[in-house]
Order: C-alpha cells, then sequence, then structure tokens
C-alpha cells in the first residue's frame, strides 16, 4: 500500500517497574512468553506491511530491542530500529525521526498493542477518505484496572472506565470530536462550525484510541514543525487535527487559515470490513465536500478530514501499558483470546512443553502455560498462569492468576496469587506472595509474607 510504518516501541517505562529494566524494555515484555513487540509485527506482516521503523527510547534498549528483532524477523521484514531520547513522548519520537519519513501516508503504530484487528484496514480506510489522520477506536475494554491498581486476582471486582470521549458523525467514519486525559471529567464542548456543517452528532464514552494511527506525511510533519510544545499524539497532536477540520487552523504553506472559534456545549451518553469491502464501497460526499464550497466570495474554504476505524467487539485490541494491563493481557492470550498466542492448545485447555517436568500429583490447570525446560516438584497446583523457560519449582508450590518470567527459583511450600515474579528471581521456602511484583534477580526470604508490594533491588 506504499504506506510507511512507525512502530513507537518505548523503553523502560516507570509506570511498568520494576518489571522493565534496561535488559528487558518495554517491548520485549513477555506475554504468554512472547515479547510484546512480536504481536505487532506479526499483524503488520499478516498485512504486507513489511518496510518498518522501529523507535525506541534509550540506547540500551534499542541495542536489545534492534537484536532480538534480528534474530526473530531475519528474511521476514526489513526493520530500521531508530533511538531516541528517553521520555520525549510519540509526537517528540515522531518528530526526533522526521528525516527518515518519506512516504506520502505514515502508519504509526504503538508498540504495546496486542490486536488481532488488520492495520491494513485501516490504512484502506484513510486512503479511501484521502483523510490528514485516520485512528483506529476500539470497544474499550469491561475489565479496567482494579481500584487499588494491583495486578489483580480472580476475587477482584474490576471496574470499566472512561477511556475517552468520542464524537462521530452519524456514518461513524468522521471524527468530530476526541476529548481525552484529564479533558474526559470535563463538560464536553463541541464547535458550532462543525454541529452545523454535520447536523448532529454521536457522542461516545465506549471507544478506546487504540494508539494506532494512518497520518497524511506533509500535514503531520508540518503540525511537529510548527506546534514544537506539542509531545503526544493523542492528547496533542488528534485533537489539534479534530478541533481543525473546518477552522483550518492547519497551516498549508506556512499560512494559517482560521474561522470562527464558538463551540456548543452538550452532554454525553454511553450508546469488520475487510481491507477489499472497504476499498469497494462508494463513498457518499461527507458533511466535509459540503461545507466547503465557496464562502460567499470566490474563496474557497480550506478543510481536512479527520476519519475514524472502527474494530468490531469481536476483535481484541489492548494496550499493555501498566502493571494491571500486563497480567490481564497474559491472562486474556491464554484464556479467551488464545488465538493470539500462535500456539496449540491441548486438548486440557492448556500448554506443557514437551521439555518441562511434573512431579508426582502436580496439576497444570486450564488457562496456563508451562514452558521450556521448567522443573515442577510434587504436589503443585497451577492455576490461569504463565511460567516461564528454566524455572525450577519445588514441592507443594501454588501459582494462582500469575506470571512467572523465565529462569525463576521457587522454593517448597511457597504460595504466588496475582503476582509477577520477573526472571532470575528467587522465592524461598514458604515464601508467600499476594498481589505482588518481584523485580529481576530479587530473592525473597524464607518464611515472609507480602501483600500489595512492590519487591526489587535498591
Amino acid at each position: 500500500m506504499d504506506f510507511q510504518v512507525v512502530v513507537l516501541a518505548g523503553g523502560t517505562s516507570k509506570n511498568l517497574l520494576p518489571l522493565v529494566s534496561k535488559e528487558v524494555p518495554k517491548a520485549l515484555l513477555p506475554v504468554a512468553n512472547r515479547p510484546v513487540l512480536s504481536y505487532v509485527l506479526e499483524q503488520l506482516e499478516l498485512s504486507n506491511l513489511k518496510d518498518l521503523i522501529v523507535v525506541v527510547e534509550g540506547e540500551d534498549a534499542a541495542i536489545n530491542v534492534g537484536g532480538w528483532i534480528s534474530n526473530a524477523y531475519v528474511d521476514r521484514l526489513h526493520v530500521e530500529v531508530a533511538t531516541v531520547h528517553e521520555e520525549v513522548g510519540t509526537a517528540g519520537a515522531l518528530r526526533a525521526i522526521a528525516h527518515h519519513l518519506t512516504a506520502n501516508d505514515i502508519l504509526v503504530v504503538s508498540g504495546d498493542l496486542v490486536f488481532d484487528v488488520p492495520p491494513g484496514a485501516l490504512a484502506a480506510a484513510h486512503r479511501k477518505h484521502n483523510a490528514v489522520v485516520t485512528t483506529m477506536l476500539c470497544p474499550a475494554p469491561v475489565s479496567g484496572p482494579t481500584e487499588s491498581g494491583s495486578s489483580g486476582g480472580k476475587d477482584k471486582i474490576k471496574k470499566p472506565r472512561r477511556y475517552n470521549i468520542i464524537g462521530l458523525d452519524p456514518s461513524k467514519q468522521f471524527l468530530l470530536h476526541i476529548a481525552t486525559g484529564a479533558e474526559v471529567e470535563k463538560d464536553i464542548r463541541i464547535q458550532k462550525s462543525i454541529l452545523r456543517a454535520v447536523g448532529q452528532m454521536e457522542i461516545r464514552a465506549d471507544l478506546m484510541d487504540a494508539h494506532m494511527y494512518a497520518f497524511k506525511r506533509s500535514v503531520l510533519q508540518e503540525v511537529l514543525d510548527e506546534k514544537d510544545e506539542f509531545q503526544s499524539l493523542k492528547d496533542d497532536v488528534l485533537p489539534y487535527l479534530v478541533r481543525s477540520q473546518l477552522k483550518s487552523e492547519v497551516l498549508f504553506n506556512g499560512v494559517p487559515q482560521t474561522e470562527e472559534n464558538g463551540n456548543e456545549k452538550v452532554s454525553s451518553q454511553n450508546n469488520q470490513a475487510v481491507v477489499s469491502r472497504i476499498m469497494a464501497n462508494a463513498s457518499t460526499p461527507s458533511f466535509h465536500e459540503l461545507s466547503s464550497g465557496y464562502n460567499g466570495s470566490t474563496h474557497v474554504r480550506r478543510i481536512h478530514k479527520c476519519c475514524a476505524y472502527i474494530a468490531s467487539e469481536s476483535r481484541y485490541c489492548q494496550r499493555l501499558n501498566s502493571i494491571q494491563a500486563f497480567s490481564d493481557i497474559n491472562r486474556d492470550v491464554i484464556g479467551d483470546a488464545s488465538h493470539l498466542s500462535g500456539y496449540s492448545f491441548s486438548a486440557h485447555n492448556n500448554i506443557i512443553h514437551p521439555s518441562a517436568q511434573l512431579g508426582t500429583r502436580t496439576t497444570v490447570g486450564p488457562h496456563c502455560m508451562l514452558w521450556e525446560g521448567s522443573q515442577m516438584g510434587d504436589k503443585c497446583s497451577v492455576k490461569r498462569s504463565v511460567i516461564g523457560r528454566h524455572c525450577r519449582i519445588g514441592s507443594n508450590v501454588k501459582v494462582v492468576n500469575s506470571v512467572v518470567m523465565n529462569h525463576v527459583t521457587i522454593g517448597d511450600g511457597c504460595s504466588i496469587h496475582g503476582s509477577v515474579i520477573c526472571s532470575n528471581a528467587q522465592l524461598q521456602e514458604r515464601a508467600v506472595l499476594k498481589d505482588c511484583q518481584v523485580g529481576a534477580g530479587f530473592v525473597v526470604t524464607a518464611g515472609s509474607e507480602h501483600k500489595g508490594e512492590s519487591l526489587a533491588r535498591k
């Protein structure tokens, strides 16, 4: 499709400590024993989008991500790894690599997405409407973070939360309003020019910005150049483009075209197409065309289109942007969304690697994964959990709703509920963890009990 693809892979995100490190940056965090970035690259490959720039924050993280990509995707994808400074933001990252962007259209994908929505469908919708920006919207997850913010267990009550306030035209193809971050909790103000042009608008609070965007490169670069204070695509660039689509604030050839700035206050209410179908459907004139005629004189009004592609409710789309999300996504991918894992599950609905060893009267229940070279002693129980490579687990150990990474040692009689244990950590005998995170290489002392704690080396 002649799109240039940019994957924003992040670095060592602070809100994922102690799970991340320079050795294991966010992009390499395991989801069902695969790096989260692999889920993005796989979907791009399936859409025949194989020429990629992967942007990583920090030199050490970039080296590790680049090394993994070279080994895993040799002869499959053409990937250039670009390094940017840490904490530059998504808009800042694109600004830093602007000299690499040459195609007419740019597809920007967050590297922490786990999804099965074809990126090619978003690209096709963007081309169909000749849009300045097209954003992918997905149904907001019913299971949001728990009130405590912990990694959660079976007994946790999860409540949905509002991710965005979205305004759509009646055809649900054009994005008329978007509120993100702190703006979600404020009164909604809609510009009069848009309301007059479209006639009616549907306000949605049940959709999530998936952090996948198609941009017209010339306009994106112009905005990034002129608005050097913009740091976030979601919070700065996208709302700006949506606000200005009929006001023509976007600079064309360096000349701003402005219009009235009136707005209307409204209240919010809760209320797949394949690529070929998107391209085949003839589009009717949008409100943009109807409002872009002569403005009472010989001056033609400048407009641009901001579009939305709404994924089907049957699709899966989540971002790994918190410890809670890390735990939820791992359980989803070995549970109801197991088709994403790329593995074949047994008749017992679990995966036990052929090289793994189980002691007598040890059970590995449904929605579990026990990976290569790991060993478990006698009378152990694993429920709804992922256990990585080459772990050594003693006898009488219980693991429930947890993720255990690689090369972890767990002593006899330990109990682990709703926790994440990073690689090379050690739990001495009879240690008890509930809703905890254990950093790489940390030693949990014998007989200790921890609840809701983050345990890591100083």
